[in-house]
């Protein structure tokens, strides 16, 4: 039977996004539910759908909803929240720290990983470094937890690489089937203004960060979490891969771009970057790939 959008939120629904605050949506959410939850929260950096600039509102923010996102997961259930920093007056916070100062007083809940998303675009700054990664905290709701290293293994960097003595001398020394993709990310792009899912949102982060962690951390029917939607990044990573997903926007304009994105995986004609496709590196023969300058050194 073809799986189709709901608006209201029931236990049997495979797709539920709700428009309207997550707590609404999260307190008619039965008891460890939940296999995983992937979401990025605001920052209150004075976006359009933040309601205030002070980084106490984003801990405030946290403080009511991290515990009800853990009442919802079940025993061996994931929970990966992704941030970036806090800016205000050039005084920079590293808002995973904030993240883990209240996640370490939940009961039960346990850091696994500690994961630097690096990019190469961004803004351009003039009195600090420029900011080129966010960061995932990757918790456990106690033990006997997925992962799925298989699911998410990228092209070896060295293929032909083989060993050079022991017993296994002249046989290939990496895994067939790829390596890990370890705790930094450097393959993903962000979403900027030429990226194939580039929409409106002005903090959108790309399918194929949400697909790694869906598919390693989850099985297909399991459910997925977003309970800060936004343009549907999470929604579409999960029902590419055939997992349920449940998630809430509280912005109409992001809530519409996320329902005609979700809508689009289903169908088949989302246009997405895959979580494990290499980085493109120019052609140096190419004008782009030239210095205008010449040869500075």
């Amino acid at each position: 039977m073809k799986k189709t959008i709901q608006t209201e939120f029931d236990n049997n629904h495979d797709i539920v996004l709700y428009l309207g605050d997550c707590r609404d949506l999260l307190s008619g959410i039965p008891d460890e539910s939940i296999d995983l939850t992937v979401t990025s929260p605001p920052y209150y950096v004075g976006k359009e759908y933040d309601t205030s600039t002070e980084s106490d509102a984003f801990v405030d923010l946290l403080k009511e909803v991290f515990p009800e996102i853990l009442r919802v997961t079940k025993k061996g259930g994931s929970i990966c929240w992704e941030v970036g920093y806090h800016v205000k007056k050039g005084v920079v916070t590293p808002l995973d720290f904030l993240v883990h100062t209240i996640a370490s007083m939940q009961e039960g809940l346990v850091l696994r990983n500690r994961i630097i998303w690096a990019f190469g675009h961004g803004l351009h700054c003039k009195k600090r470094f420029s900011g080129r990664h966010e960061t995932i905290l990757w918790y456990t709701k106690g033990d006997g937890y997925n992962f799925n290293l298989d699911a998410v293994r990228v092209p070896q960097r060295y293929p032909g690489k083989r060993y050079y003595k022991g017993n296994r001398k002249g046989e290939p020394s990496g895994n067939p089937k790829g390596k890990n993709p370890s705790n930094v990310w450097d393959n993903i792009p962000s979403v900027k203004a030429n990226h194939i899912e580039k929409r409106s949102h002005p903090c959108q982060f790309p399918i194929g960060l949400a697909e790694r962690l869906v598919l390693a951390l989850s099985e297909e029917g399991d459910i997925v979490l977003d309970p800060f939607l936004g343009v549907g990044s999470t929604c579409c990573a999960a029902l590419l891969h055939d997992r349920r997903f449940w998630g809430s926007e509280v912005n109409k304009k992001y809530y519409q771009i996320a329902v005609e994105r979700c809508t689009s995986t289903l169908d088949g004609t989302i246009k997405h970057r895959p979580h494990d496709k290499l980085i493109y590196e120019p052609d140096p023969r190419t004008r782009v790939a030239r210095s205008p300058f010449g040869d500075s050194k």
